[in-house]
Parts: C-alpha cells; structure tokens; sequence
C-alpha cells in the first residue's frame, strides 16, 4: 500500500509541476462557465423550471461542471492516451513486467492527477462563478462532504472508464477511434452540455442509468440536496456499483491482454 500511495503523492506533484497549463486550464474552465451560464440563463427564462431546475440550481450545475471536468474526467481520464500509448509501442511489456499491479497503479496515479485537479482547477472557477453568479449554495455544512464523497465515486467511475477505453488498445493496436467514440459518449453522457434531467422521455432515463451519470449529474444532485437519507446512500451506491462493475471488466480485460502478450511473445 505504501507503494501505491507513493504513485499518487508522484501523480500529484507530476501535474502541480505544470503551473502555467493549470492557470490556462482555471482561465479556460471560467471562460466556457460564463458562456454555458448565459445560455443557461436565456434556456431558464423561457423554461423556469426545466428538469426541476430552479435557475440558481442550473447556474450551480454549470460551474460544477466546469470544476469536475478533469477531476471526473468527463472529456478523458488524463492518462489514457499515455497508456495507449506505451501499448501500442509495445513499452507496456515494461509495465506488465513490474512486481505491481498494472491497474493499481494507474488507479494510484490517477487518484494523485484527480486530487491536484481539485485543488488546482476546481476550486477557483467555482468560487468564481460564485461570485459573479447567483448560484444556488448547500444549505447544510455536512452537503459539502457528502458532494466530496461523491465527487471521489465518480473519479473512480471515470478511471474505469477510461482505463478500459486503454485497454481496447491491445486488439485494435490504435485506440484513438474508441477513445474519440468514448469521448463523444462521456461529453453527451454525463451532462456536460445539459443536465440528464432535461433529457426527454426514454432517453432521459437510459442516460440516467449510465456509468457517465455518476461523474457529473450525481455529485451536481447531491450539492444541490435532491438526496437526503436513503436517497443520498441509493446515490452512492449507484456509482460505487458502477465503480465495482467497471473495475472488475477492466480486470478482465487486462488479463486476457497479458495472456495475448504471453501468446504473442511479448
């Protein structure tokens, strides 16, 4: 375990190195929030209500957004490229050949990536948008942590993810087509654009049901207090599910990769 906490104390300080990408990041983050919050705001006024939204919910929902994007990594986990990457250069023989375990310790430098991201771009458009914007805030100290809890549910929904977007690498050799299938998936998915409340009808409910609501639309309920008591654990329990499911698929998937590597001599 002390292994793995040193990956993701490395995976923090590997992404705080790059401190000018961070500010542009902050700057880029506050600049797509000012745009989706007066299109927002133009949406809300002829629909009040829409998906049960009041327009402070829907203010706070786009600059939660704009906080979680690389924290839940709704537009790629951070490190996917990287590990498709050594796959297709074949460099991953390295990593299968560590006494470690392969997806343990990307979960451990992603975990380190997720946590600077928190800090380093979270935070600051948030507040930001707090400031400018008249966001609907929680009403109760401890929604706070029940929002961070389930913000960390959904990194790991989002690791999973894209780890097995990774892995698809071994049989395709090039993973950039499912990755921009995934990408396209996520952004549509997970709320990005619009909450999956406003989606209609079957759709709306299918999108609900997705591993990409936990990354997103989830944690933006539980700031907002949609779940209290039994709801709030019914919340966390579907995107730890999620969390279990996909896991446990992308250990699949890297055991029959390490066996086609054997097969093939790698």
């Amino acid at each position: 375990m002390r292994l793995y906490a040193t990956v993701a104390a490395g995976g923090f300080r590997r992404h705080a190195t790059y401190r000018v990408a961070t500010a542009a990041g902050v700057f880029t983050n506050t600049v797509f929030g000012f745009v989706l919050s007066y299109t927002y705001i133009a949406l809300w006024d002829a629909r009040p209500t829409l998906g049960g939204y009041g327009m402070g919910d829907a203010l706070a929902y786009v600059w939660i957004g704009q906080a979680l994007i690389t924290v839940c990594g709704l537009m790629g986990g951070g490190f996917e490229e990287e590990l498709i990457e050594r796959i297709r250069t074949g460099d991953i023989a390295v990593d299968l050949f560590r006494p470690v375990d392969l997806q343990t310790w990307w979960f451990s430098a992603n975990l380190g990536r997720a946590a600077y991201q928190l800090l380093g771009r979270g935070v600051v458009p948030m507040v930001f948008g707090a400031l400018v914007f008249d966001l609907t805030l929680p009403s109760r100290p401890w929604t706070w942590l029940a929002f961070l809890g389930s913000v960390a549910l959904g990194s790991v929904v989002s690791f999973a993810i894209w780890y097995l977007v990774a892995m698809s690498a071994f049989w395709l050799l090039d993973g950039q087509g499912v990755l921009q299938v995934a990408w396209l998936g996520g952004l549509f998915f997970s709320g990005m654009m619009l909450p999956l409340n406003v989606f209609p009808g079957p759709l709306g409910e299918l999108a609900r049901l997705l591993p990409w609501a936990s990354m997103l639309q989830v944690p933006a309920d539980v700031y907002l207090e949609r779940y209290e008591g039994w709801g709030l654990l019914g919340a966390y329990a579907f995107q730890a599910g999620w969390a279990v499911v996909l896991l446990g698929a992308g250990r699949v998937a890297q055991g029959a990769a390490t066996r086609k590597v054997v097969v093939q001599g790698g």
